[in-house]
């Protein structure tokens, strides 16, 4: 802040150097205003992307559009409805279309280019910072001939383009984003950094993505990669236990962690989801499985954290929002809350694309608080008065 001089101070300095004085006041006043508005810059925006202590709501939603109706109408609809309201950011939790994919679509159904295309734009015209983790149905599942026969690897190194080319989110307002860079995981052509797990803090809370997939996490279905499988897991559990130290490190109230695959909790629901015995973690359905490592080293640091932690994903395509997780003794972990958002109803046309809009108090004791927001335009059974 500049200080006030007076007259008297001027009386005593030569007429030389008071011209020399006003030149050199003349070069800083620009620059001296420059760095000003570039801190008011930096200010806005910490305010806006971080919240300080402030509330502000979030957007979750994935697993669509699964059909022509859905993209064309459903998914529009939902943007329109995020876009109404302030959200500080969205997140889609993977599968930007269904499995297989639908004989006769007008828009992008198989894992063709133009579907990563189609879903660049729906992130694109979102006005919040839009993030996004890939699904299964993205990737995984491309090396099945519905789906065109594609190479997986090589269809997830191409969303790393799409995607994640840079330390920025998707959205019409863009978010810094922390990158991992190491260990690596495995793309078409060898070791690749996982560009698409991401990190970010918003006031006093800590979000990260984890590239975690349904179809046993890349070990069943089609064309089953155990060695992509492995180098993606320690990369997952490496940046999983680093999100909770930065946590702690930024003394962050609460973490989220948003993934696509649902890696079954324990044994009450196994049409949704593996079924697992919720003390062992171990899984008990005979199919290879590829979370029991992530959730036993999961598990360990969520007791350790010790404040609110909310898991986020898709893949069941049932909106729910409860507390699965047991430790070891078979006592439940109350800081932990599983959020699966909604996802396609195909047979019911958009029924069920809709979105999870999630209040962010850090002064509160829980921190998350959840509401689902289903979209007017996108009721079927009862419509929108």
């Amino acid at each position: 802040m500049m200080t006030k001089v007076g007259y008297s101070v001027f009386q005593r300095v030569t007429t030389a150097r008071l011209l020399r004085k006003i030149c050199l006041l003349a070069l800083a006043v620009p620059f001296l205003t420059s760095s000003a508005i570039g801190l008011a810059t930096a200010n806005e925006r910490k305010y806006e992307y971080e919240g300080e202590n402030e509330t502000y709501a979030i957007g979750l939603w994935g697993d669509m559009p699964y059909s022509d109706l859905q993209a064309t109408t459903g998914v529009p609809n939902l943007i329109a409805d995020m876009n109404a309201q302030d959200l500080a950011f969205t997140v889609h939790d993977g599968d930007l279309k269904a499995g297989n994919s639908t004989p006769g679509s007008v828009t992008p159904t198989m894992c063709s280019n133009e579907l990563y295309t189609q879903a660049l734009g729906y992130f694109n015209s979102l006005k919040a910072p839009a993030a996004f983790t890939p699904g299964d149905n993205d990737w995984t599942d491309c090396d099945r001939p519905s789906n065109g026969g594609f190479n997986s690897r090589e269809r997830l190194d191409y969303q790393r383009q799409v995607f994640f080319s840079n330390k920025f989110s998707l959205g019409q307002r863009r978010l810094v984003q922390e990158v991992q860079t190491t260990p690596l995981c495995l793309g078409v052509t060898g070791a690749v950094p996982c560009v698409e797990n991401r990190r970010w803090t918003v006031g006093k809370v800590t979000y990260a993505t984890l590239n975690i997939q349904g179809s046993c996490n890349n070990l069943c279905d089609t064309a089953p990669d155990p060695s992509e499988y492995a180098a993606r897991n320690t990369a997952d559990i490496a940046w999983m236990r680093e999100t909770f130290q930065v946590a702690k490190t930024r003394n962050s109230v609460a973490v989220m962690f948003i993934s696509q695959a649902d890696p079954g909790w324990d044994l009450t629901d196994g049409t949704r989801a593996p079924l697992r015995d919720p003390k062992t973690l171990a899984q008990t359905d005979g199919q290879p499985d590829g979370f029991k490592e992530f959730l036993l080293a999961f598990r360990d640091e969520a007791i350790a954290f010790r404040k609110p932690i909310a898991y986020v994903y898709g893949d069941s395509h049932y909106y729910r929002v409860d507390k699965p997780f047991l430790d070891a003794q078979g006592r439940r972990i109350e800081n932990f809350t599983r959020v699966e958002t909604f996802g396609d109803n195909a047979p019911n046309g958009t029924n069920d694309v809709n979105w999870v809009k999630v209040t962010v108090n850090p002064r509160s004791r829980e921190v998350f608080s959840y509401q689902p927001q289903i979209v007017p335009g996108n009721r079927v059974a009862v419509p929108s008065p």
